[in-house]
């Protein structure tokens, strides 16, 4: 049993503490955006800026925090994001967070980038992991890493579309980052190192197929019968292909404001998102979730869950698996209190009567 720091109250205390207990290299990595980083410095404020509107005598007594993601009930609609490099934070890896996914009930993102191979995650909590992946430029990589995570067991597959160029990351190019190994890639070699080039240690512009388009869903969906979610939607036009090209759900996502700057934050663009789909598919969101108050938000607007990434590398930072549940348990903490004192019995209660845009301060 992990031991964790004491005082640690909110996640945004998680984050302030994990700088002394990683590497600092690997905590500007995880922590850090695309050059200037204007988008993550404003996201906080994107999510401050939607006031609640809370009701009265509704008659609540309890509340109900489960959802159900592609069919599979959660207790609350908080997902670990398919993130890569666990061991960044843990030595354990994926693995510890596949454990502290699999203690609180949640769903755990694998990625392909991940610091452990896919099977390893896969064997290490017996609970529904999702696998992230690309579309490669071999065509044959890509079919190979399907079948890999269809064999291991996943329940369901990211595609990330927004990581098809190298991001200029500017703390990595300062810090001459070097990225770890990459097991789920033959031979297991790491990417090229940093250089004064865009490259910020990933290898983006050697596998990830910048060329891919829609017409190779069709192509994907005969591959598999698993779901298939599309991350990295931000804009109405493009949700409005998912839908129309069949894709079982998708996450408004800008990458945690790492590839490309000067974005709209996630939760601005999820009102036209949601509105695109029309139902027609499930709307998750990630970007800058750190309150209760931030899912009721989300839900509100549309999303069916949001996913969260760097406050799983704190929490695995601070206490592997049990900081994981730590701040899961805080975040659902905060949930119920929200919803109780708004009134809300249920996810499926809440609906746009909810929220407001605030006044600006000052």
């Amino acid at each position: 049993m992990s031991t964790l720091p004491d005082g640690l109250v909110n996640l945004f205390d998680f984050e302030a503490e994990a700088v002394h207990h990683m590497a600092p290299p690997e905590y500007d990595y995880v922590a850090g955006g695309a050059t200037d980083e204007v988008t993550l410095r404003r996201t906080r404020s994107a999510w401050d800026a939607i006031a609640l509107r809370p009701r009265v005598l509704t008659g609540t007594r309890t509340t109900d925090l489960s959802t159900t993601v592609l069919g599979h009930r959660v207790p609350m609609p908080v997902l670990l994001a398919p993130c890569g490099g666990h061991r960044r934070a843990h030595p354990e890896g994926e693995c510890e967070s596949a454990r502290g996914a699999a203690a609180f009930g949640t769903i755990l993102g694998v990625s392909a980038n991940g610091s452990v191979s896919l099977e390893e995650a896969a064997r290490a909590a017996d609970a529904p992991k999702w696998f992230q992946m690309y579309f490669y430029r071999d065509r044959e990589q890509t079919l190979d890493m399907l079948k890999r995570a269809e064999a291991a067991g996943y329940t369901a597959i990211y595609i990330t579309l927004d990581a098809n160029w190298p991001a200029k990351r500017e703390r990595n190019i300062r810090g001459n980052y070097r990225q770890s190994e990459r097991p789920n890639y033959k031979g297991g070699e790491p990417p090229p190192v940093t250089t004064a080039k865009f490259d910020s240690g990933q290898s983006s512009r050697g596998r990830v197929d910048p060329g891919s388009s829609w017409d190779d869903i069709a192509w994907l969906r005969d591959q598999t019968k698993l779901p298939l979610i599309f991350k990295g939607v931000m804009t109405s036009e493009d949700a409005a292909q998912c839908a129309q090209h069949g894709v079982d759900a998708l996450v408004v996502s800008n990458h945690g404001a790492r590839n490309l700057d000067t974005t709209l934050a996630t939760i601005e663009v999820l009102p036209e998102v949601s509105a695109a789909v029309d139902g027609k598919l499930e709307v998750y969101v990630d970007g800058g979730v750190r309150r209760g108050t931030d899912v009721l938000k989300a839900i509100a607007l549309g999303a069916k869950a949001v996913l969260i990434g760097r406050p799983m590398f704190y929490g695995l930072a601070l206490g592997g698996a049990d900081g994981v549940v730590q701040v899961l348990d805080i975040l659902r903490d905060e949930v119920e209190s929200a919803m109780m004192l708004t009134g809300q019995p249920s996810m499926d209660a809440i609906d746009r009567s909810l929220i407001a845009h605030m006044p600006a301060l000052g």
